[in-house]
């Protein structure tokens, strides 16, 4: 791409909130956010989230309210195709067309990986941005432009204890997604060290494992699972198919050394003075073992973890990144008022 001028005007950014801890950082940047938001909620209007605070220039704006100020929107930030038909409808206005529109690309390809053709391949005037090198690699987006923007993510501080020398765990929806989140390892590694596991479903945890090592903490507001994880003495990434968990790099924020599937990006997150990934599980039961017995190597690691992820996901860098990539997506798409269609009407039910 195109470098950009370091002066760039401030844009108006049409986004959903869809997953949570990437939005919050996003909405750090210097720009206007606004998030559709219907009555109900839902998936197609979430608006801002009630955990978080969020800046006042993160706006929720009702399908009226977007149809009101569809001329002022510059650019809007794509992440499920429903998205694509969406914005015509509610605003008058065509993504890639009429409006200067990007696709952020949060998870790795499902099904046949190596094969899987993304939604927006066939486009070239819609480029794809991965959350991982690693997403880039497996997705086929044909014509589309592609660029990798690594996550930012929130410094939690140097919190690290360990002082309970339990393993701490963050999944969500283990008894559904399974050998995804490697639910069906955690019996095995209990066998070396007590897990405590944090995260969305994992009160039905008990149906799928059954070890008295393992203890579910549940689904905690993100500053009481800061404070949590910061106590375990180290922390667990069981999970074998994932772009790479922000939970992860939180962990590593706050000091745990890791032990974890070198699988999808993680196995190049995660260097061995900060931790132990492999796919040998032998060794990452001994990994275990080790950070049990031995606090002052699991605080060594921990905080050379923590140095590794405080410099490569930054939230200074990655604003700084898609300020880069919004930039160059308006500049590559000339931006129009509404489409010489004439617009839809403006209703709330999505498809």
């Amino acid at each position: 791409m195109t470098s950009i001028p370091a002066t760039r005007p401030s844009l108006t950014v049409l986004h959903w909130h869809v997953h949570g801890s990437w939005s919050t950082a996003f909405v750090q940047g210097r720009h206007r956010y606004l998030l559709p938001t219907l009555p109900e909620r839902g998936p197609w209007g979430g608006g801002r989230p009630a955990a978080w605070t969020w800046p006042d220039s993160a706006v929720e704006c009702s399908p009226a309210e977007l149809s009101a100020r569809a001329d002022e929107i510059d650019v809007v930030v794509l992440q499920r195709r429903e998205e694509i038909d969406l914005v015509e409808r509610w605003t008058g206005r065509r993504p890639g067309v009429d409006l200067p529109a990007v696709w952020l690309e949060h998870n790795t390809p499902r099904g046949d990986a190596p094969a899987t053709v993304h939604p927006v391949a066939e486009r070239d005037d819609i480029p794809v941005v991965h959350v991982t090198h690693f997403n880039a690699l497996m997705w086929d987006c044909g014509r589309a432009p592609t660029r990798v923007v690594e996550h930012g993510v929130l410094d939690p501080g140097h919190r690290y204890t360990g002082e309970l020398d339990r393993a701490a765990v963050v999944v969500n929806e283990p008894v559904r997604r399974h050998r995804v989140t490697g639910t069906d390892l955690l019996a095995g590694f209990a066998e070396d060290c007590g897990l405590d596991v944090f995260g969305i479903g994992t009160e039905r945890l008990p149906e799928a494992v059954d070890h008295p090592g393992i203890r579910v903490v549940g689904d905690l507001p993100q500053h009481r699972m800061h404070a949590e994880l910061a106590r375990r003495r180290v922390y667990l990434h069981p999970i074998r198919w994932t772009s790479l968990g922000l939970a992860l790099i939180e962990a590593m924020m706050l000091g745990l050394p890791v032990v974890g599937l070198a699988t999808a990006e993680a196995a190049v997150t995660v260097p061995p003075d900060a931790g132990v990934v492999a796919t040998d599980l032998a060794r990452l039961h001994d990994a275990l073992r080790a950070y049990r017995a031995d606090p002052e190597l699991a605080r060594a690691h921990g905080t050379r973890a923590r140095e590794i992820a405080t410099d490569r996901f930054a939230v200074s860098r990655f604003l700084s990144d898609w300020d880069d990539v919004l930039a160059e997506t308006v500049a590559s798409r000339p931006v129009t008022t509404r489409s010489a269609l004439d617009a839809r009407p403006v209703d709330a039910v999505p498809l």
